[in-house]
């Protein structure tokens, strides 16, 4: 009796089959090898008839060369970390598109002559926010705050409150960014309380600069006291003032959350803060203040190690110059309008487990602790969350009491036929 795994194509055989070759140009040669590899393997142990190899490797291919996936943020959180926080506006893809090939990052077109890097982005973050004297950019927040501790405070310290000293996402914590700076901490006040009187005794001629921390990924409520940016800044040093969450000016809907261009009125030397959280943009590390100071931070060594790519200059400078980014519309978008579409979406779905359902979204992303949004979601049973996760296009939503919530705060309404067809597919 012949032997049926005789009758698996060759791997050069499969290969060479016209579809698959035109997947090879756009995948790679080595990617869509290893599909037909996996396919061989399971024609072999019987899962797949040895005719059906072509078909089964056309089903596997993946749709990019990349591993990451796109998906439907449908959780509610508008900054979502784990999905790589702010979503791009178009403005931004395209300038990514065009960055993706040779382009003037440091090329003066006029004079053929080498010009700033990034010179675009960067006037478009000093216009953003006019009362920084210089602005400069690095790869994310923590980079920014590495960069001050090894300019302005190597071997010095650096004088912070001990409520302030926070620890983030999978446990990275900004006391030992600084120290790994060799900076020392000067931990002044209480946990609770920390008043002007105990900056003012801590600083002294080893004192690099003080440090001021916006704790935005939780709230400490009750017997509580802090000292104000106005009221650190005219202590002697230089005030470096952490805003984390980057918004560059007051949000009416975020009144509590602290702003590039306060921050700078109020004293501030240097501030800090993130690209990819409420400004809506690449991830970044924003720093804006003194012209002098921020000289000095550029010219330091570490800044050609924390430099940022052409990709996210491009990014960047959008985002800054182009429409509204989708986080922010997302923050500003009306339950009203939201109700409608969870209730267009119902009605399509035809399905009597579907209802709208009110909901409460969150900024996410360490900004705005505490700040509720009200929502609409389309609510379906709990079993439908991991359908959704596990399903093409991929859909991340929240079970909430036995219920799969599709918040659609953080939908973007041109994705709404997306979800849908998503929710029917796992219907």
């Amino acid at each position: 009796m012949p032997d049926p795994r005789r009758a698996i194509p060759r791997t050069d055989a499969v290969l060479a089959e016209p579809r698959i070759a035109k997947a090879a140009g756009v995948l790679g040669r080595d990617l869509v090898k290893s599909v037909v590899n996996g396919v061989q393997q399971a024609a072999r142990a019987g899962e797949i008839a040895p005719a059906d190899v072509v078909d089964a490797v056309l089903a596997r291919l993946p749709a990019s060369a990349s591993s990451l996936r796109p998906m439907v943020n449908a959780t509610g959180v508008v900054v979502h970390t784990n999905l790589g926080r702010a979503p791009l506006s178009a403005a931004a893809l395209d300038a990514l598109v065009a960055a993706g090939g040779a382009t003037d990052v440091e090329f003066d077109l006029a004079t053929g002559d080498r010009a700033r890097r990034g010179r675009g982005a960067l006037a478009a973050l000093k216009a953003a926010v006019p009362d920084a004297g210089a602005v400069h950019v690095v790869n994310n927040n923590a980079a920014a705050l590495l960069l001050c501790a090894l300019a302005l405070a190597p071997g010095r310290e650096i004088v912070v409150s001990r409520g302030e000293l926070v620890e983030i996402g999978d446990g990275f914590r900004i006391p030992d960014l600084l120290e790994s700076a060799g900076a020392r901490l000067r931990e002044v006040g209480t946990t609770n309380r920390t008043s002007v009187r105990d900056y003012t005794a801590a600083i002294g001629p080893g004192t690099g600069f003080v440090l001021k921390v916006h704790p935005s990924n939780y709230q400490v409520t009750g017997f509580t006291s802090e000292a104000a940016i106005g009221e650190l800044a005219g202590l002697g040093v230089p005030l470096v003032a952490d805003i984390g969450s980057g918004l560059l000016a007051p949000h009416p809907l975020l009144p509590d959350e602290p702003d590039a261009a306060s921050a700078l009125r109020a004293g501030a030397t240097v501030v800090t803060a993130s690209g990819d959280k409420l400004l809506g943009g690449p991830q970044a590390g924003l720093l804006l203040g003194d012209a002098v100071v921020v000289e000095r931070l550029q010219r330091h060594p570490a800044a050609r190690a924390l430099r940022v790519d052409k990709l996210t200059l491009a990014a960047l400078e959008a985002t800054l110059r182009g429409p509204e980014p989708p986080v922010r519309a997302a923050l500003e978008a009306s339950v009203a309008t939201l109700r409608r579409r969870a209730e267009a979406l119902v009605r399509a779905l035809e399905n009597a487990d579907a209802r709208v359902v009110g909901s409460v979204a969150a900024v996410g992303g360490g900004g705005a602790p505490g700040v509720e949004l009200p929502s609409a979601a389309v609510s379906l049973p709990a079993r439908y969350a991991a359908a959704l996760r596990t399903g093409d296009p991929a859909v991340a939503g929240r079970v909430v009491k036995d219920r799969c919530l599709l918040d659609l705060r953080t939908v973007r309404p041109e994705e709404d036929a997306k979800l849908l067809e998503a929710v029917r597919r796992c219907g």
